[in-house]
């Protein structure tokens, strides 16, 4: 596992990294409150903390750079929030060095229909916080095969999630591999986030409300064939170019990342930093789709852009 601290010694890849000062006072905190706790679990346990993970409470943060990563836990997806765990303190290091105001809220899609948790939710925090949050979360691992309840999580990303006003739209990532129902049920967000609605919520209408205000992806797991249903469903509810098939998904964190370093300006430096933990060969597997595509809009890019880029889609001015 990795740890809270900035001793990079123990990494296998093929090159060096040191953190920057950006987020130097948190990471000391993390690590000074991880050596006080002690070695690192994820403990087997059969229920999620539910006084941490209930969807019934809205949260909120002051951040100008908040960041929502929701995990599919059902069936073969439910190992990914051990993955993620693992890397947590990875995940918050590197990306609190660009932008130290990160918060992060984490989330665990099940289906409604089977399902006893099938929408767990932390509230936004940074740091050492992230560790009970994320603890907190229980990879259910059931749900049907197919659909999922994707579309209760937009739903209460749209009416339990309040964020300040932000420079440009904050990131928002699913990691999943299925469709979703295409209703979520009145009585589902009766049950599970406590509201009265007089209908049933369209998912897809749920979703595009989301990719308005989030800059939202689905980081697809190498399940299936391309354009195909699932891709196709995906594409309606947060954009054509939103799409992005992982190709080796025990990189999965690292493409998360790769996206949110480029967007910001520092794609040299997540580079670097994978650099020192994995071969070259998986760096540039990794780093290689991600420069082909805008990290705001997922527009192509052409092969020569260099330099600072201005994305002909959505206008954005890229640092690449």
């Amino acid at each position: 596992m990795y740890t809270w601290n900035e001793d990079t010694s123990t990494w296998f890849g093929s090159g060096d990294y040191r953190y920057g000062a950006g987020g130097k006072a948190t990471r000391d905190a993390a690590a000074a409150r991880a050596a006080a706790t002690g070695a690192r679990t994820y403990a087997n346990r059969e229920a999620p903390n539910e006084k941490i993970i209930s969807p019934r409470k809205r949260i909120g943060t002051k951040s100008k750079n908040p960041l929502i990563i929701a995990v599919d836990v059902t069936g073969s997806m439910a190992s990914w929030p051990f993955e993620i765990f693992d890397r947590l303190p990875l995940l918050f290091n590197t990306l609190s060095q660009y932008r130290e105001d990160l918060e992060i809220c984490f989330a665990a899609i099940g289906d409604a229909t089977c399902d006893q948790w099938p929408l767990q939710v932390t509230t936004f925090a940074s740091g050492f916080d992230l560790e009970q949050l994320l603890g907190s979360l229980y990879g259910e691992g059931r749900g049907g095969d197919a659909p999922e309840s994707y579309g209760l999580f937009a739903h209460w990303v749209n009416t339990h999630v309040e964020i300040a006003d932000t420079p440009e739209p904050p990131f928002l990532i699913v990691f999943g591999d299925v469709t979703m129902h295409p209703e979520v049920p009145k009585d589902q967000i009766a049950k599970y986030l406590g509201d009265s609605v007089w209908r049933d919520v369209d998912a897809l209408d749920a979703w595009q409300k989301v990719a308005k205000r989030w800059n939202t992806w689905f980081l697809r797991r190498p399940t299936g064939k391309a354009d195909d249903g699932v891709d196709q469903q995906w594409r309606k509810a947060i954009g054509n170019q939103k799409v992005f098939r992982i190709e080796d998904e025990q990189r999965a964190v690292d493409y998360a990342m790769g996206l949110i370093a480029r967007a910001w300006g520092h794609f040299d430096d997540f580079q670097a930093n994978m650099r020192a933990r994995q071969s070259e060969d998986r760096v540039t597997a990794v780093s290689k789709p991600i420069a082909m595509i805008c990290p705001r809009c997922g527009a192509p890019l052409p092969v020569e852009t260099a330099g600072m880029f201005r994305c002909v889609y959505c206008g954005t001015t890229l640092k690449l």
